[in-house]
C-alpha cells in the first residue's frame, strides 16, 4: 500500500487548542466544587464534571482528527468512536474523584496518573482506530505521546488539587493560565500521537469539495456543541457557586446568632406574638432554675407568676402583639430556687421580619451584684465608716425632708446638737484608736436611749455624726414635744457621762447638747444647725454637762466669741498678752519660795481678760500651742531677770495644757526657752493635770525628758480627776497642788479636812512636796498648817500681780534685807 500525506486545516487546529484549553478550566473550575461537596451531590457533580470535560477533551481529539485533511474519503466506526468518548469521560472521572479527594499520600497520585494517562491514550488512538483507513506507527513518536500524556495527567491533577483549596482575590488569573497549559500538553499530545501515524490507501478516490466542506461544518458543528456543553456547565458550577456562598452567608449568620444567643451573658427568652415561648438559652435556666422542656412552648406570663417576677417600674404590663415596635425596659425582682432574692433589669426587644412584628426577644440581666454595690456606695456615701451612724451629708436629707413634710402639716420637729467634753483629752492622751473605741461606745449608748426612750423612737429620731466627737438629732413625730426632747436629752446626758473602761482604767466625760425648735428657732437646715449649735456652746460656756434650748441671746454671745476669736489671732503679734505672777509662800516663815505664771489678755476693747474667758477658745482654733509656747519663755525671760537683778533665786511655775502637754515638740520648746533666755532648769516648773496622763506610755517618756532636762514637774489639781494613784509611783513629779476645791470649805467641812490631810501625809511620805492652793482666810490657814502644809498660795498673801508690782512689793524688800543682813554680819 502506498503510503499517503494529508494537510492541517489550521483554523480546526487553533479551535482543538481551544477546546481543549477551555475543557482544561472546566475541569479545574470543577475540582474545587467536587471538594466542596459531599454524599449525593458529590457524585452528581463528579459525574456530571466528567462527561463536560470527557467530551470537551474528545472534541479536541475530533476536531483534531477532522483538521487532518486526506485526499480521499474517511469514514468512522461508530462502536470505536463511543468507545473513545467513555474512555475521555473515564479519566475525566478519575481526575475530578482525585482531586476532590485531599490526600497527601503519592502512591494515590501515580495510580491516580497511569490511569488518566492510560484513558487519554487509549481514548486518543482508539479514536485514530475508527477512522476507515490503514494506519501504521512510529514507535518513538508513539511512545512520546504517551509520555506527553502522562505529563498533562500529573500536571492536570497536581493543578486540580492545587485549586480545590480556598480562592485567593487572583485565584481566576492562575486558573486560567493553567487552563491554557493544560490546553497545550493535551493538543501536544494529540498532534504528537497524529505524527506518529502513516496513512494508506486501498484505492485512490478523487479527492471531493464538497465532502471536505462537510467535514469541517461537522467540526465546528462539534466545537460549537462542545463550547455549549461545557459553558453550560461552568455557567452551573458559577450558579452553584454563588447559591452555595449565599447559603454559607446564612449558616454563618445563623451561628454568628445561635453564638450570641446561647453564649450571651444575659438570660434570653424568645417569644411570639402571643407570649407563647419559641426558645431561650442556657442563662434562663441558671436564673430561674427551669429548664429548657419546661418552658418551651408555655405561655411566659405563667412563667413569670410561677416564679413571682414582681416588676418594681410602675407600668408593667405589656402586650406581646404590641404595634408601637419600641423597645420596653423593666426593673424587677425574683426569688430563684436557693430562695435568693435577685434584682432584674428587663428588656423587650420586638422582632421584626418583612417589616412583620413576629414576637419579642426578653433580655433579662440579673444585676443582684451591681445593685448591692451601689447601695454600699451610697451607703458609704451617707453613713459614718466609724460608727455606721448617718453622716452630714445623709443629715442634710433627712433635714430637707423633714422640713418640706412639717411645713405642709404644720408640724415641729427639733434639732439637737451634741458635743462630747473632754473628748479631745482623750483622744490625745491615748491615742487615736482609743479615741475611735470611746466614740464608738458614746454611739452606742446614745442609740440605746433613743431605743428604749419609746416603741417608736428609733424612727422618730435621727442620729448623725458630724465629725469628731459631735453628734446631731433630728427629732419627728410624738418625740417632738419639747417635754420629750428635755427627758430624751436627760437620759442621755446621764447615759454619757457614766465611766468608760479604756485601758484597764474608768474615764468620765460629760456631753453638752443644744435645741432649736422647727419652725420657732428657724425655718432653714442652716439656720436650725447654726441655733443649736449656739446654744451648745451655751452650755460649754457654764459648765457643760447638760442641755439648753436656743434663745435670741444666743446670737449676740456667738457674735462676740466670733469677735473675740478675731482679736484672739492678733494678740500675740500686737503683745496684748501679759502674765501676772502669784507668789508661793512658805509657812514657816512667810518667806516666797516661789511664783506661778498666770497669763492675762489685754484686749483693746474689752480690757484685761481672766484666761478663762479665752483660753478654752484657743484650745478650740488650736491657738494654744503658740500662745503655750510664748507662756513659757516669756516665764523664763522675766525669772532670768528677776535673778540678773539680785534675786530672789526661786522658781516659776506655768501650767500646761492638755494639747500643748501633747505637742510633738514640747521638749524642744522648753529646751529652746531656757536657752534663749539663759535661765536655769531647775528654776522652771511644769504644771501638769492627771488628765494629761491617761496614756502612760506616752506621758512617760515625755516627763522623763523635761525631768532630764532638770525641770521639775508638779501635779495640779491633785485628787479631782480619775486617774490612778500609780502615776505618783512610777512618774517623776516633784510636787503636788492641793485644788481649791478642797480648800474653800475646809472650816466646816470634816471630808475636805481628811482629804487634804490624807494628801499631805501622802505627798511626804512619798518624799514629794505639797502646795496648798485657794487659801483666802486665817481659819484655811490655820488648819492647813495644822496638818503640816509646809507651802501655801492664795489671796491671804496676795493675789496674781504683775511683773514689776511683784518686783516692788516682794523682791525688792528682800533684797534690802538681804543687804542689812549682809552688813550686820560684817560688823
Amino acid at each position: 500500500m502506498e503510503h499517503i500525506h494529508g494537510t492541517y486545516n489550521l483554523q480546526l487546529v487553533i479551535l482543538s487548542y481551544f477546546i481543549a484549553s477551555l475543557a482544561s478550566y472546566a475541569a479545574l473550575d470543577l475540582a474545587g466544587r467536587v471538594s466542596l461537596t459531599s454524599g449525593r451531590a458529590r457524585h452528581w457533580w463528579v459525574a456530571c464534571g466528567a462527561i463536560s470535560m470527557g467530551l470537551g477533551i474528545w472534541s479536541m481529539h475530533f476536531v483534531g482528527m477532522i483538521a487532518f485533511v486526506l485526499p480521499m474519503h474517511v469514514s468512522y466506526s461508530m462502536d470505536k468512536v463511543i468507545l473513545s468518548v467513555l474512555l475521555a469521560i473515564s479519566a475525566s472521572g478519575v481526575a475530578l474523584e482525585f482531586a476532590g479527594r485531599p490526600s497527601n499520600r503519592i502512591s494515590k497520585l501515580v495510580f491516580a496518573g497511569l490511569l488518566m494517562t492510560a484513558g487519554i491514550t487509549s481514548m486518543h488512538y482508539v479514536g485514530m482506530a475508527a477512522m476507515s483507513v490503514p494506519i501504521t506507527y512510529e514507535p518513538t513518536l508513539v511512545v512520546l505521546s504517551v509520555l506527553i500524556a502522562a505529563l498533562a495527567s500529573y500536571a492536570a491533577l497536581w493543578l486540580m488539587f492545587y485549586f480545590n483549596r480556598p480562592e485567593s482575590k487572583y485565584h481566576w488569573i492562575y486558573k486560567i493560565g493553567s487552563g491554557l497549559i493544560m490546553g497545550l500538553a493535551i493538543a501536544g499530545m494529540h498532534y504528537t500521537g497524529m505524527a506518529a501515524a502513516h496513512f494508506y490507501q486501498a484505492q485512490v478516490i478523487p479527492e471531493s469539495l464538497n465532502r471536505q466542506v462537510e467535514s469541517e461544518v461537522l467540526a465546528y458543528l462539534i466545537a460549537a456543541g462542545t463550547f455549549v456543553t461545557i459553558g453550560l456547565t461552568l455557567f452551573g458550577n458559577f450558579i452553584n457557586q454563588r447559591m452555595i456562598q449565599k447559603d454559607q452567608r446564612i449558616r454563618e449568620n445563623e451561628q454568628w446568632y445561635h453564638a450570641l444567643y446561647h453564649n450571651h451573658s444575659d438570660a434570653i427568652v424568645s417569644v411570639d406574638r402571643e407570649g407563647i415561648i419559641k426558645g431561650i438559652n442556657a442563662v434562663v435556666t441558671t436564673i430561674t432554675g427551669y429548664p429548657e422542656k419546661r418552658v418551651i412552648d408555655r405561655p411566659i406570663n405563667q412563667i413569670i407568676e410561677q416564679i413571682n417576677v414582681q416588676c418594681s417600674s410602675k407600668d408593667n404590663a405589656h402586650t406581646w402583639d404590641n404595634q408601637e415596635l419600641q423597645q420596653r425596659h423593666y426593673m424587677a425582682k425574683m426569688r430563684n430556687t436557693q430562695n435568693e432574692l435577685l434584682d432584674l433589669s428587663i428588656a423587650v426587644i420586638p422582632v421584626i421580619i418583612d417589616d412583620t412584628h413576629v414576637g419579642s426577644h426578653i433580655l433579662i440581666k440579673d444585676i443582684t451584684e451591681e445593685t448591692q454595690a451601689q447601695q454600699n456606695i451610697r451607703h458609704q456615701a451617707l453613713h459614718d465608716p466609724l460608727t455606721g451612724l448617718p453622716n452630714r451629708r445623709k443629715l442634710d436629707e433627712v433635714l430637707a425632708s423633714t422640713i418640706q413634710v412639717c411645713e405642709q402639716k404644720q408640724h415641729k420637729f427639733a434639732v439637737l446638737v451634741m458635743d462630747i467634753d473632754r473628748f479631745k483629752m482623750i483622744n490625745d492622751s491615748l491615742g487615736h484608736s482609743i479615741g475611735d473605741v470611746f466614740l464608738k461606745e458614746v454611739s452606742s449608748r446614745i442609740v440605746t436611749v433613743i431605743e428604749a426612750s419609746h416603741p417608736q423612737a428609733n424612727s422618730n429620731v435621727t442620729l448623725a455624726r458630724m465629725g469628731g466627737d459631735e453628734f446631731t438629732m433630728v427629732v419627728t413625730g410624738e418625740q417632738a414635744d419639747e417635754k420629750q426632747v428635755v427627758r430624751l436629752a436627760e437620759k442621755i446626758v446621764e447615759a454619757i457621762k457614766q465611766p468608760y473602761r479604756l485601758k484597764e482604767n474608768d474615764f468620765y466625760v460629760t456631753a453638752s447638747i443644744g435645741i432649736a425648735m422647727y419652725p420657732e428657732h428657724g425655718a432653714g437646715t442652716d439656720a436650725l444647725i447654726k441655733h443649736a449649735d449656739s446654744a451648745m456652746y451655751e452650755v460649754k460656756k457654764n459648765g457643760k454637762n447638760g442641755y439648753q434650748f436656743y434663745t435670741a441671746q444666743l446670737d449676740s454671745e456667738l457674735y462676740e466669741r466670733i469677735e473675740l476669736e478675731g482679736y484672739l489671732r492678733k494678740a500675740l503679734e500686737r503683745n496684748e498678752m501679759v502674765l501676772y505672777y502669784q507668789p508661793q509662800i512658805r509657812t514657816l516663815d512667810s518667806r516666797m519660795i516661789g511664783v506661778e505664771a498666770l497669763i492675762r489678755w489685754q484686749h483693746p476693747l474689752k480690757g484685761l481678760l481672766a484666761p478663762d474667758v479665752f483660753i478654752p477658745l484657743a484650745e478650740e482654733t488650736g491657738m494654744i500651742y503658740d500662745i503655750g509656747n510664748w507662756t513659757i519663755r516669756e516665764a523664763c525671760r522675766q525669772m532670768k531677770l528677776w535673778h540678773a537683778s539680785g534675786g530672789p533665786l526661786i522658781p516659776v511655775s506655768v501650767n500646761l495644757s492638755s494639747q500643748q502637754f501633747h505637742q510633738s515638740n514640747l521638749v524642744e520648746q522648753v529646751q529652746n526657752a531656757l536657752t534663749e533666755t539663759g535661765l536655769e532648769a531647775k528654776y522652771l516648773e511644769l504644771e501638769i493635770t492627771e488628765s494629761m496622763m491617761m496614756d502612760a506610755a506616752v506621758s512617760t517618756a515625755i516627763l522623763n525628758e523635761l525631768s532630764a532636762l532638770g525641770v521639775k514637774i508638779s501635779l495640779d489639781d491633785f485628787g479631782t480627776g480619775y486617774s490612778s494613784l500609780s502615776y505618783l509611783k512610777h512618774f517623776p513629779i516633784h510636787k503636788l497642788k492641793i485644788d481649791r476645791s478642797f480648800v474653800t470649805d475646809i472650816t466646816e467641812s470634816h471630808s475636805d479636812q481628811a482629804i487634804v490631810a490624807t494628801i499631805i501625809s501622802m505627798a511626804q511620805n512619798l518624799k514629794m512636796e505639797v502646795i496648798a492652793e485657794g487659801i483666802e482666810t486665817k481659819g484655811q490657814l490655820d488648819i492647813l498648817m495644822q496638818n503640816d502644809c509646809r507651802e501655801i498660795q492664795g489671796y491671804y498673801f496676795s493675789r496674781p500681780l504683775p511683773a514689776n508690782e511683784v518686783e516692788n512689793n516682794f523682791f525688792v524688800p528682800l533684797r534690802l534685807l538681804g543687804e542689812r543682813n549682809t552688813v550686820f554680819h560684817s560688823v
